[in-house]
């Protein structure tokens, strides 16, 4: 067990999904609210509400690597290594999920696609916990709500 994984028991028992959980339990670590965020991360929940669209947790790990890392206002420019991030994060997601459920899809992962707080859970601490090593490893303090 992490330590976020009551975090992320604590969250899904609130009825925030996959993805929102992930880019919660970071602003959470950062101690900032914002809502805004989160309700557009249920755009991805579910793998995009279909069961043949990415996993969720994959998807909101990859957010969560560009919300550290990718422009957020006219007068920045996106980390020079987030495209590089996202593939470690890619190429890594893709073998784990391809070899543990034949897959990246939630149909691939849960059965029917509908989401299991076994399996899902499992993912979203998994994702959530390379999309911090990536970010750590090339120099972001996920802590901190100051972005390069």
């Amino acid at each position: 067990m992490n330590e976020y994984d009551l975090d992320i028991l604590r969250l899904h028992s609130q009825g925030f999904c996959c993805a929102q959980i992930v880019l919660q339990l970071a602003l959470e670590m950062q101690g900032v609210e914002n809502p805004g965020l989160i309700r557009a991360m249920s755009g991805l929940c579910v793998g995009f509400s279909s069961t043949g669209g990415a996993c969720g947790a994959f998807t909101g790990a990859a957010c969560l690597v560009a919300y550290y890392a990718g422009k957020g206002a006219a007068d920045e420019e996106a980390h020079d290594r987030l495209p590089l991030m996202l593939t470690e994060l890619a190429d890594w997601f893709e073998e784990y999920a391809t070899g543990r459920f034949g897959g990246i899809n939630c149909a691939n992962i849960v059965a029917d696609g509908k989401p299991d707080a076994s399996i899902c859970g499992g993912l979203v601490s998994e994702c959530y916990g390379k999309a911090m090593t990536i970010l750590v490893e090339n120099g972001f303090d996920p802590s901190s709500d100051v972005h390069e």
